[in-house]
């Protein structure tokens, strides 16, 4: 399902490509949004508390984005099923990506050792990346916080 492209991603360069199932059925390759800004954003849990704020703060930020001609992709490793039902509940106007193999998180350089309550665990680290019309990573965000980071994607975005 990845093809043969195993390069990580770094700013500057073309943001790696990948293939993954879509909540609205099908498969999505980011390749397919070559000529349009995509906003990248990886997410540990559907239905969780910070990212339901953090999926619906870009829902809310929609038409901002629409404007500027930009692409919101969200990924996880949850699996469609759990994506339709995060997109119902929270009526999420973008496409939600199921990387069960977290082959695309390792792309991105966001799947990652984790520590909680002094256990130790490999998951996903919430981060954000902008890829510009030429398939360019332009930016990144990483382990970030939920608060505010819309609003500085948008920023960006706009080339603030």
């Amino acid at each position: 399902m990845m093809g043969a492209n195993k390069a990580k991603a770094a700013l500057g360069k073309k943001a790696p490509n990948f293939t993954l199932p879509a909540a609205s059925g099908g498969n999505v390759s980011l390749k397919d949004y070559l000529g349009r800004k995509v906003v990248l954003f990886f997410y540990p849990k559907d239905l969780t508390t910070a990212c339901t704020t953090e999926a619906c703060d870009f829902r809310d930020a929609m038409p901002d984005f629409t404007e500027q001609g930009a692409v919101l992709l969200g990924i996880s490793i949850d699996d469609v099923a759990t994506h339709e039902r995060f997109i119902a509940k929270y009526e999420l106007p973008y496409e939600l990506l199921a990387d069960t193999d977290h082959k695309a998180c390792e792309l991105y350089g966001v799947w990652q050792l984790k520590k909680l309550y002094g256990r130790e665990y490999m998951g996903l680290v919430r981060s954000t990346f902008l890829i510009d019309e030429k398939g360019k990573l332009v930016r990144e965000w990483r382990n970030l916080r939920v608060k505010g980071h819309v609003d500085n994607v948008l920023q960006a975005v706009r080339g603030e």
